[in-house]
């Protein structure tokens, strides 16, 4: 069996390792599924492609091995205190091995600042695109469903004074 980690549960962490994709049968024709083996566990499972893609992420060669990127202590079970690997970070040097000194750490930190930069920049990039304008606008200028059906309910007769709803203010 696999025994080393390919992906990472996006919200819970954990190690799984992808076994294999196949077409589901019976219930599941036409949908394809991905075999996976949770090691923490030793339990193999199965889940469909969408699910697998949405809520499993690869692990990067720069992925922290102590808590697979997620910055977080997960050996002592204490999510609320950065991970001792990589401080944090959920990043590690390129060639996998833990910053041993400050100025090591900061050459991490600044790897992962210049790729949110290159995301943010990618980000502006199509935010700035006439039809992603288009559709913000518009989002802007409807009222939300919400908001229609109360204006609806308070206009519509009921119990209160003169035939309108009571509606406390």
């Amino acid at each position: 069996m696999t025994s080393r980690a390919t992906h990472t549960h996006r919200q819970h962490g954990g190690r799984y390792a992808e076994l294999n994709q196949f077409d589901g049968g019976s219930a599941l024709e036409g949908q394809k599924l991905v075999a996976y083996r949770d090691l923490d566990k030793d339990v193999t499972s199965a889940t469909t492609l969408d699910d697998w893609r949405q809520h499993w992420r690869s692990i990067a060669a720069d992925d922290c091995t102590v808590c697979l990127g997620t910055g977080r202590d997960s050996i002592k079970g204490n999510k609320g205190r950065p991970c001792g690997g990589c401080y944090g970070l959920g990043k590690v040097k390129r060639d996998s091995e833990t910053p041993q000194d400050m100025w090591e750490l900061a050459e991490v930190a600044i790897g992962v600042i210049q790729r949110q930069h290159q995301e943010l920049g990618r980000l502006r990039e199509l935010v700035a695109l006439p039809e992603v304008q288009e559709i913000i606008k518009a989002k802007r200028d409807e009222l939300p469903d919400w908001v229609q059906r109360e204006q609806h309910w308070r206009g519509s007769g009921g119990l209160g004074h003169g035939g309108r709803r009571y509606t406390g203010d």
